[in-house]
């Protein structure tokens, strides 16, 4: 530990060695990553519209709920302004322009910028969507903004970005399975190099928390058992359609990722699962009272909502998305 009781801005100060060092293991430099370019017919050759015609017929197989998961990942995934916004403003996070946090998010943020470019541009080249619709969904997302209840806390942040980058690594993965067993190959490879990249930044924000525990055990396991109380929200949650009350889109899109078993709440658990696991939760010391108590209940969270996730169904397709003719 750092003191007996450590601040958030020395611990963060203290890890500045080591978020440059996650850096260079869990980011890809601009030269040797992949652009969306690289995985939709190319404007410039002659080839192009032979390549767009069989992607629309390609594209003319993929089931409505899966269309409508990738239009909500898609929205979910261009809203990225207001998640750099928010990492920005993260209490005790430095200002200085040369900080490894500052360059982190910055990086971070260039690598996940090319995931909503990519996918918009597939479904604008299918056809199959009402792009309109869609844009303006995603101007509603960055507009509304959205609450995931962090306080502005680093400890309470990095628990949750590790949860949820973890979970659109599983999503997009999913997604690209999907896609593959309904011909659309092009999809399976271009959701299969984002469901890569968020593997990459899951374990670097999962890292990041693994050293916090290092540092300052206790706060740290407040942290994630107050974040496990409120549960985790993905940052569409306040997703709208032109003229639907705010948020209320989000729901209908969850139940069409749970029809086709993108995301699901058995999901949701064996993150929390896997998160216990490896912070090695059971082994924390250092603890006080009240940071035992919140090792007990996050420990024994994962069976309750186990329980919970078995009675759960899937809804029955009822709802019209706006964004698909």
């Amino acid at each position: 530990m750092i003191t007996a009781v450590a601040s958030r801005v020395e611990v963060l100060r203290w890890m500045e060695d080591f978020v440059n060092e996650k850096m260079t293991e869990f980011l890809k430099t601009v030269e040797e990553s992949w652009q969306p370019a690289d995985l939709l017919p190319d404007a410039r050759f002659e080839n192009f519209f032979d390549e767009l015609k069989s992607l629309r017929e390609r594209a003319k197989d993929l089931s409505y709920d899966l269309l409508a998961v990738l239009v909500g990942d898609t929205i979910t995934e261009e809203a990225l302004p207001t998640y750099e916004s928010w990492l920005m403003r993260i209490d005790g996070m430095p200002n200085d322009e040369n900080s490894p946090w500052i360059k982190w998010n910055r990086a971070w943020t260039a690598e996940e910028n090319r995931h909503g470019d990519a996918l918009n541009r597939y479904l604008y080249l299918t056809g199959r969507v009402n792009m309109r619709e869609m844009e303006a969904s995603t101007q509603y997302l960055i507009a509304d903004g959205f609450d995931l209840q962090t306080d502005n806390d680093p400890y309470r942040s990095f628990v949750y970005t590790s949860f949820q980058e973890t979970a659109t690594n599983i999503s997009h993965r999913r997604v690209a399975q999907i896609a593959k067993k309904q011909g659309d190959n092009m999809l399976a490879k271009l959701c299969g190099h984002v469901a890569a990249d968020e593997a990459r930044h899951a374990k670097a924000y999962k890292a990041f928390v693994g050293k916090i525990f290092e540092a300052d055990a206790n706060e740290m396991m407040l942290a994630f058992e107050d974040m496990m109380r409120k549960k985790i929200v993905m940052p569409a949650h306040y997703m709208r359609e032109l003229g639907v009350d705010l948020g209320k889109t989000f729901g209908h899109f969850t139940d069409a990722a749970q029809r086709i078993n993108v995301y699901t709440a058995t999901d949701y658990t064996e993150i929390l699962d896997g998160l216990i696991t490896e912070w090695k939760i059971d082994a924390v010391s250092g603890l006080n009272e009240a940071g035992e108590k919140a090792r007990d209940y996050v420990m024994a969270l994962p069976a309750r909502l186990k329980r919970v996730a078995e009675r759960m169904k899937a809804p029955s397709l009822e709802y019209k998305f706006r964004w698909i003719d």
